[in-house]
Order: structure tokens, then C-alpha cells, then sequence
């Protein structure tokens, strides 16, 4: 699973970014801070089931406080769309090309209105321009991809079937097939290709980016003015869009005091606790902090944006590989693996995940709470404890 963070430039992509993995990237307030794509790590937040068994789980990956298991998931922050990008401006289609294995975008934007389309200071930018150019230059980079080679598509078509051939131009896009016959099913197109019409392939195009490259928007800059009147109108124009009020510079600022010991903080928390000696500066900065975004929206929303991109949308579910007599693996740790795995997956499927022998040599799997046995085609629960038996 590899999830992209987007947007024009100068929105606190990657602010966004360290915040959520603390990764030693350039950060500044001018365009094209980024211009290779940083990945990383950052971490989804998950209840442990250490505590239902009555042990402390010492993670191989990750990390675990108070009984929260912070599970990586994989991130790629690439360098700010402008506007006209699959027109070669920019970065152009490069930006593009990042962003291919995405399963999911998360669109960075800046909810105060203070950067116009281009990255650059401005005063009262329309906030609804930006998350139509950010679509629009999406749909017309995977149409170009389609119209450079319709004709050929449609010659090959004649002799299989037009579906399987935008499939395969396709395909480099996690695009499936299924999903392909049933947006062509969905807008009645045909699978004859001289009958489609540039509008017909522009449809598809939309329908296929929804589907492939589903997006999130993180409203990001929360504490600035104007950025909650912005919320509200973004809100009403996209009621079908999931929108989370984000402070990225707010959450870096406290991942970062709670990383030199000078508070509590549990990423996605809606306070924190005061632990160190602070300067009078660092309590003024910590304060504003909690009255500007944790007591208005509960949380900086990063971690929610996280969680709910990989639980929500891509829907995915968070499985221990356990023992039923023993929760520690083969160097005394307990619990130390839990992994992210995509909807109906099933235990044999998470066999072959955990290791190729386990999934040849598999007889049956347990449930470690239940310890009852289960098959092969079982299909795992967020959550569960599993344990592979082989012969």
C-alpha cells in the first residue's frame, strides 16, 4: 500500500510529511522545496491486543504506547502540482509518473487562502480552485495517456475486447480490470472503440481516476485566519468528499517537543501534558496550539487523515501473526509483528504474506482468542491474532 500526498506548491506538503515521519526533509516557504519525491514511513494508529492477553508487545516495526500500536504504512510526498502540469509545466507529467503505485491521494491544501495557484503569497485564493485543478490535471494526465494511443487501442480491440486494451494501457496505474468493465458498464459505453467520442473518453478517464486514485483533502493550516470560513465553503461544495481541518505545522511542533521529552503526546490525541522545563516561548508556542486547533478540532487531524485513508478508503485491516501457547516469536519478542493487509484477505493469503513455505506447507489457522481452528478461505477480521499451522 503506498499512499501520495499532493497539492500545489508551498500548502505544508512537506510539513505534513515530517510531521507524520519525522524524516529530515527540506522544508520552506517558497515553490519546488521537493523536487524528488520523498518517501517514508509514517504510522497508523491501531488499539494493541497485548493488554487482552496481559503482556506488553515490543514491536519489530512500529511502536506501541499505552496499548496504541502505531503500524508503518508508506508515504511519497512529490514535489507541487501547478497548474497545466500534463502540458508540460512544472514538473509536468514527471509529478505524474510519482505518483503511479499511489493507492490513494491525500491533497495537501492550504484552508487560509494564502497561496495562489502557483505556490507564491497571495490574500483570499479561491480554496475551491485548488481541489479542481488538482482533479482536472489528474484526469487530463491519464487522458493523454489514452488519447496518444487510441487508435492503437482500437485496432487491437477488433480482435479481443476494448476493455482488456485500456486495461493493459492501464494497468501501470493499480487500475483492474473489473473496475474497467464496470465503469464502461456504468456509463453504457461501448466496447466497439470507433464509437466513442473524445467526451466519452473523458468520462472514463474521471470515473477511473475516482476509482484508482481516490482523494482525501487534509485542510491544512487550520491556525491561520480565514482557513475555518474556507473549511465551511470547501464542506458545502464537496459534501461527497472527505475533508479533515489539519495543522501540520501544529502536529510537527508537538511530535517534536514530546520526542525531547518535554510532553506527553500521543499522535492524533486531542491534548498533551507538560513533562519538561519549558521556556516562556515554547509555553506561549504550546498554548496557542492547544486553543487555535486541539480545543476547536479535537486533534491536528493528521493522524486522522492517516487513519482514515487506510481503514476507511482503502479499507484495510490490521492482522498479529500469534501463537496460541506462545506470543513471542523466535528471539523473545512478544507480539513483535502486526501487519497491514487489503479487504478478503483470507488466512491462507496471509500465510503466503507472512512467508512462502507457510503458505505451501499450510494445514489450518488459529484463532488466538477463540483457539478455535479455521480454514483456509477464512477471511480475516481487523484485528485478529492468527497463528499458521503447517505440516
Amino acid at each position: 500500500m503506498l499512499i501520495g500526498l499532493v497539492g500545489k506548491p508551498s500548502v505544508g506538503k512537506s510539513t505534513f510529511f515530517k510531521a507524520c515521519t519525522l524524516a529530515d526533509v527540506a522544508i520552506a516557504p517558497y515553490p519546488f522545496t521537493t523536487i524528488k519525491p520523498n518517501q517514508g514511513i509514517g504510522y497508523v494508529k491501531i488499539d494493541c491486543i497485548d493488554k487482552e492477553f496481559g503482556v506488553q508487545c515490543q514491536p519489530r516495526t512500529g511502536y506501541c504506547k499505552n496499548g496504541v500500536r502505531f503500524v508503518p504504512v508508506q508515504l511519497v510526498d512529490v514535489a507541487g502540482l501547478v497548474k497545466d502540469a500534463h502540458k508540460g509545466k512544472g514538473r509536468g507529467n514527471e509529478f505524474m509518473n510519482d505518483l503511479r503505485e499511489a493507492d490513494l491521494l491525500i491533497q495537501i491544501l492550504d484552508a487560509s487562502g494564502k497561496t495562489d495557484e502557483g505556490g507564491n503569497p497571495t490574500e483570499g485564493y479561491d480554496v475551491t480552485e485548488e481541489v479542481e485543478f488538482l482533479r482536472d490535471e489528474i484526469d487530463m494526465w491519464i487522458y493523454g495517456i489514452l488519447e496518444r494511443s487510441w487508435a492503437s487501442l482500437v485496432r487491437k480491440s477488433r480482435a479481443t475486447k476494448l476493455s482488456l486494451e485500456l486495461f493493459n494501457q492501464l494497468s501501470g496505474l493499480k487500475i483492474k480490470e473489473d473496475d474497467v468493465k464496470d465503469i464502461m458498464k456504468k456509463l453504457e459505453l461501448s466496447e466497439k472503440g470507433e464509437d466513442w467520442k473524445d467526451s466519452h473518453i473523458l468520462e472514463f478517464v474521471r470515473e477511473i481516476r475516482k476509482k484508482s486514485k481516490p482523494i482525501i483533502i487534509a485542510a491544512n493550516k487550520m491556525d491561520l485566519p480565514g482557513a475555518e470560513e474556507n473549511l465551511k465553503i470547501l464542506k458545502d461544495t464537496y459534501p461527497e468528499t472527505f475533508i479533515v481541518p489539519c495543522s501540520a505545522d501544529s502536529e510537527l511542533a508537538l511530535r517534536e517537543a514530546s520526542n525531547h521529552g518535554l510532553i506527553d503526546y500521543t499522535p492524533g490525541d486531542k491534548d498533551f501534558k507538560i513533562k519538561g522545563e519549558l521556556s516562556d516561548k515554547q509555553k506561549k508556542a504550546l498554548e496557542a496550539i492547544k486553543t487555535n486547533v486541539l480545543n476547536k478540532f479535537g486533534s491536528t487531524g493528521v493522524q486522522e487523515v492517516l487513519n482514515s485513508a487506510t481503514f476507511n478508503f482503502l479499507k484495510y485491516i490490521a492482522v498479529f501473526p500469534a501463537g496460541v501457547n506462545k506470543l513471542a516469536d523466535s528471539k523473545g519478542r512478544v507480539l513483535p509483528d502486526c501487519f497491514l493487509v487489503p479487504p478478503g484477505t483470507t488466512a491462507l493469503d496471509f500465510a503466503f504474506k507472512l512467508h512462502t513455505d507457510l503458505g505451501k506447507n499450510f494445514i489450518k489457522a488459529i484463532d488466538v482468542r477463540t483457539k478455535q481452528a479455521v480454514g483456509k478461505e477464512y477471511v480475516l477480521k481487523n484485528r485478529d491474532g492468527i497463528e499458521i499451522i503447517t505440516r
